[in-house]
């Protein structure tokens, strides 16, 4: 049976409470650092769909011989099992073996357990990544990069630096930790495009409007984000950047775009951290010191 999803898609409904409730479950398990909650919000999300889909199957129209509209139990449950498996670990940012093997199978599987359950247990292809999207970029997406570049170095040392928060990622002061740091913080930049926009904002999107889909997952977007480290005024960077990275992928519908726009803000992360933890060796470059 095919899967269609209404083109009228409410900017706030009954259905809001259940996905609400879920996505709330991100700044229990990764900001308040309180599992038990996390779960307890989960579980409720997923209990509060069942009775709306279930008083929605009795109140909705019928649809076409052979179609069904999407299962919002369904697709929040795939929501709920990718942020099961990040809330598993400790996110806290760390560059020895162990940590990065930690990392490398948490967060891979959140984002591939979703996958598998969309595509062979409910078969309903609900979750893609659309590598190439729309096409050729434009003149203003390849100005947008550059800008990204420009914003991240005029912005990211002042955050780092005078809050403080550069402190929350080890030390990197020899070639391996560097190169390690590199590794990661790109790894996981990749890896927020493949979870937070193609698996639980697209999965959203199948309910909800545009705005409304975009807000609900920059909770879950900035909740990771403030336990790996972006904390202090942090989120006054990381909401703007979740709402943009979602409207960029729907103006683009190219994960190779957001990928891109993200690497290179991570580029200048990175090359931030390297600076704040070797005073001196990048003065040139920026200017804010530690």
């Amino acid at each position: 049976m095919k899967t269609v999803v209404p083109a009228a898609r409410p900017l706030v409904s009954v259905a809001t409470v259940p996905a609400l409730l879920v996505c709330l479950a991100a700044p229990a398990f990764f900001v308040l650092l309180q599992p038990l909650l996390g779960w307890a919000l989960l579980i409720a999300g997923l209990v509060v769909a069942a009775l709306v889909e279930r008083r929605g199957g009795r109140d909705a129209a019928p649809l076409a011989s052979g179609t069904r509209a999407p299962s919002l139990v369904r697709d929040l449950s795939l929501i709920a099992a990718g942020m099961a498996v990040v809330s598993l670990i400790d996110l806290k940012a760390e560059l020895d073996n162990a940590a990065m093997v930690r990392f490398t199978l948490a967060l891979g599987g959140a984002v591939v357990v979703p996958y598998v359950i969309s595509r062979w247990v409910y078969r309903d292809r609900a979750i893609s990544f659309p590598w190439r999207g729309g096409g050729r970029w434009t003149t203003f997406q390849w100005v947008w990069l550059v800008l990204v570049l420009v914003l991240g170095w005029l912005i990211l040392p002042f955050y780092f630096i005078t809050s403080g928060v550069y402190m929350n990622w080890p030390v990197v002061d020899t070639p391996d930790l560097i190169a390690r740091l590199f590794v990661g913080v790109g790894a996981v930049g990749i890896w927020d495009e493949l979870f937070f926009i193609c698996t639980v904002f697209a999965l959203l999107r199948r309910h909800f409007a545009d705005l409304s889909a975009n807000l609900l997952q920059a909770i879950v977007f900035v909740s990771f984000l403030w336990e790996l480290g972006y904390r202090e005024w942090g989120p006054a960077l990381t909401i703007p950047f979740a709402l943009l990275q979602g409207y960029i992928f729907l103006r683009t519908r190219s994960l190779a775009y957001v990928v891109t726009v993200h690497l290179l803000f991570d580029a200048v992360v990175f090359a931030v951290l390297v600076h704040a933890h070797n005073p001196g060796l990048l003065d040139a470059i920026f200017f804010v010191s530690p």
